[in-house]
């Protein structure tokens, strides 16, 4: 598929962090995130709406009840 025309992709930007670790349990750690420069967008000419994915505590809970309930596994 790929980009329209007529539009541009959304940059992003790499954070690199080096985590110390526990002294004699743990060597350090490298941990990476990648972030969108969403910053550059313009509302209603590059998106409609604003969508985050959050879950509820009460769905939570009514699944882990649906999965004892039928003696399910959840992974």
């Amino acid at each position: 598929m790929g980009i329209p025309k007529n539009q541009r992709a959304v940059g992003c930007k790499w954070i690199l962090k080096k985590k110390k670790g526990i002294s004699g349990v743990e060597g350090p750690r490298y941990k990476s995130r990648i972030f969108e420069k969403g910053f550059t967008q313009i509302e209603r000419i590059y998106y409609n709406e604003i969508f985050s994915p959050v879950v509820k505590h009460c769905s939570i809970r009514t699944l882990m009840t649906i999965v004892n309930q039928y003696n399910l596994e959840l992974e």
